[in-house]
C-alpha cells in the first residue's frame, strides 16, 4: 500500500494541473457545493450541527466525546461503499466524478463541520469554511503549502483570522480539488491492484476510505481548538 499511495501521489500531482481532464466535474464551484451541502445536510444525512448536537446530547454535554463519536461514525459511514455511493443530490450532479469520491469528499467535510461546530465555530463564517477544507486536504500537505506560502497558515489559524480573505477562498478550493484528483488517481490504482487478487479490490477501497477519513478527523480533532460560544 505504500508503494501504490507513493505512485498515486506521484501522478497524481501531475495531473492536478489537468484538472478537467482526470474528472472534468471536479472544480472549486464543486468543492464549495459539497461543502455547502455537507453542512446542511444531503440525502439522508442531515446537518452537520444537529447530528453534532445530537452527539453532544446523547454524551451528557461531553464535548470531547460527542466529537470522538462524530468521527467514528464518519469513519463508519466511509467504510459502507453502499451508503457512501448512494447519497444522492450532489453526486447525480457531478457524474463525471466517481461516486466513491464524491460521497468520502461529502462525509469528510460533515465530519470536520460537526467537529468544528461542537468546538464553538460559526459554520456560516467564511473562514471557518476555509478551514474545515483546509483540513480535508491533510496535515502533511497542508504544512508542505503553508512552507512553500501558498496557504498563509493552518486551519486553527485560518478559521480564527481577524478577517476574511475573499482570495483565499479560490486559492482553498483549488487545493481540495486537486487533492481530491490524488485520491481519484489513487483509487484507480488500487483497483487495478486489487483485481490481481480476487475480491481484494473491495477490501482495500472500503479500509483505505476509512483510515483516510480518520486520519482526516484526527487532524481536525488537534487543529480546530475550543472556542467560547457566542
Amino acid at each position: 500500500m505504500g508503494v501504490t499511495s507513493k505512485a498515486a501521489g506521484a501522478v497524481g500531482k501531475q495531473l492536478a494541473p489537468k484538472l478537467t481532464q482526470v474528472a472534468p466535474g471536479l472544480t472549486s464551484s464543486f468543492v464549495r457545493e459539497a461543502l455547502h451541502r455537507a453542512i446542511v445536510g444531503v440525502g439522508p444525512l442531515p446537518a452537520a450541527s444537529k447530528a453534532a448536537d445530537a452527539q453532544l446530547k446523547e454524551q451528557k454535554g461531553d464535548v470531547e466525546k460527542a466529537v470522538h463519536e462524530v468521527i467514528e461514525n464518519h469513519v463508519r459511514y466511509a467504510a459502507a461503499q453502499g451508503f457512501v455511493t448512494n447519497i444522492g443530490g450532489l453526486v447525480t450532479a457531478a457524474l463525471t466524478i466517481p461516486t466513491n469520491i464524491t460521497g468520502v469528499a461529502l462525509i469528510q467535510c460533515r465530519m470536520i463541520a460537526g467537529i468544528a461546530h461542537l468546538r464553538g465555530y460559526d459554520l456560516d463564517d467564511p473562514r471557518v469554511r476555509n478551514a474545515i477544507l483546509t483540513c480535508l486536504v491533510g496535515e502533511d500537505h497542508v504544512n508542505e503549502l503553508v512552507k512553500k506560502r501558498k496557504l498563509p497558515a493552518p486551519p486553527m489559524a485560518l478559521a480564527t483570522a481577524p478577517v476574511h480573505d475573499a482570495d483565499l477562498d479560490a486559492v482553498v478550493s483549488a487545493e481540495v480539488a486537486a487533492e481530491l484528483v490524488n485520491k481519484v488517481v489513487g483509487k484507480r490504482l488500487a483497483i487495478t491492484v486489487g483485481r490481481r487478487v480476487p475480491i481484494a479490490g473491495g477490501f482495500i477501497g472500503l479500509g483505505a476510505d476509512a483510515y483516510a477519513t480518520w486520519k482526516v478527523g484526527r487532524y481536525a480533532d488537534r487543529e480546530l481548538l475550543p472556542r467560547a460560544r457566542r
